[in-house]
């Protein structure tokens, strides 16, 4: 067997922001967002009706061995969220946000929310949020980001800007 190799590690944060997907409907997506949640130690919020099964059975048959360390709370809809959450300040992420998730001041605790695979967020929460909607800018002529890679993008910078990776070890 190989000898454990150091990793790069950060100190937690104490109210790390959370990943809400709603609608998620690719279940391929949603494990390798929660990997990252996993890695990241947020939670991770499956808002609304799901395409897929995150029953036992179906976690172990995926092969998600990350699963029992995924910090996960299921909510019917977005008020749902919003009622248990309410400090969480929504960060809506859009294909089709006029502003750059760079542009975006992250603070502790606050709600990074990312629409279903085929037609993103609706567009009356959009509508409802103009201010908080986000985009990743892309240079080529693709439609939109993976769900999963427009996640990683987005918490890792929410991270980096709440001082996550300012006192790095090695473990």
């Amino acid at each position: 067997m190989a000898k454990e190799r150091p990793r790069l590690r950060a100190p937690r944060l104490a109210n790390p922001p959370r990943i809400v997907l709603l609608d998620p409907e690719i279940p391929q997506n949603t494990g390798s967002i929660a990997r990252l949640a996993a890695a990241l130690q947020c939670p991770l919020h499956l808002v609304g009706r799901l395409g897929f099964s995150i029953d036992e059975k179906a976690v172990r048959r995926a092969g998600l061995d990350y699963w029992p360390l995924v910090q996960l709370e299921r909510n019917l809809d977005l008020a749902h969220f919003c009622h248990e959450h309410p400090t969480a300040r929504m960060r809506l992420f859009s294909a089709v946000g006029r502003k750059s998730y760079l542009e975006a001041r992250y603070e502790p605790g606050d709600a990074l929310v990312f629409g279903c695979e085929s037609i993103g967020l609706p567009e009356d929460l959009l509508a409802e949020h103009p201010d908080e909607v986000y985009g990743i800018p892309t240079i080529g002529g693709v439609r939109s980001l993976n769900l999963a890679n427009a996640a990683s993008i987005v918490t890792y910078e929410a991270f980096r800007q709440l001082g996550a990776f300012d006192a790095l070890v090695l473990e």
